[in-house]
């Protein structure tokens, strides 16, 4: 099957010149042309590629890039009219894969996403995991949400923050009290337990979080 190509493009012309080219070589082109939308899409079913414009109604492509990085390492393609160099760097070190200042070539564009493609490898590597959103205090398997205590929360956002960083009890113990959360050093043990089991509903044949004997927990993605 060919790799889908998302166009979140509001510029309906350029967005359907670009779809032209794409399809043309061998991809198939799903165009969107409102951040807001393209979210929602992405969290249903992440393409195998973003071309993204910068300036979008609903949700700009800076805010979607960060975003979408909190849940997929899908390869994006910023495009966008702003050149200066403070612009790219932005837009890179938001989570952008590459960059490409308007007025471009169809044909570089298509160049450089048969380029990030074959960078980036198969398709499954990219599918969303995790998401943890801090402000809501919400999370997400595969866009599943997660039904956690405060106490389950905070522990999953704090070694969701450093994946595959090894957390002693103590550690644990004292990131959940500065959310002003009562905790024990044995209950620990309890919500890691109560979390997994969370997890696997989700995920049943995948160990998210390990124990590692005589030192803690670690969050494996």
């Amino acid at each position: 099957m060919s790799a889908t190509i998302l166009i979140v493009e509001d510029e309906s012309e350029l967005a359907a010149i670009v779809a032209d080219y794409v399809s043309a070589a061998g991809y198939q082109a799903q165009v969107i042309g409102d951040g807001s939308v393209a979210l929602a899409s992405i969290r249903h079913h992440v393409p195998d590629l973003i071309v993204l414009d910068l300036m979008l109604p609903g949700l700009d492509g800076l805010s979607l890039c960060r975003t979408v990085r909190g849940f997929s390492a899908v390869p994006i393609i910023m495009v966008t009219a702003q050149v200066q160099e403070i612009d790219r760097l932005l837009g890179l070190e938001t989570g952008a894969d590459d960059y490409l200042c308007k007025p471009f070539s169809p044909r570089e564009l298509v160049a450089r996403i048969k380029a990030v493609l074959r960078r980036s490898g198969p398709a499954a590597a990219r599918t969303p995991l995790l998401e943890v959103d801090a402000d809501s205090r919400t999370a997400r398997i595969h866009a599943q949400p997660l039904e956690l205590t405060p106490t389950e929360f905070s522990l999953l956002a704090a070694m969701a923050k450093r994946p595959g960083t090894i957390f002693s009890r103590a550690q644990l113990l004292d990131l959940v009290s500065r959310d002003n959360l009562e905790v024990t050093d044995r209950a620990i043990d309890s919500h890691i337990k109560n979390l997994r089991r969370k997890l696997a509903v989700h995920l049943p044949e995948v160990d998210v979080i390990h124990s590692v004997y005589g030192l803690g927990y670690r969050l494996e993605l």
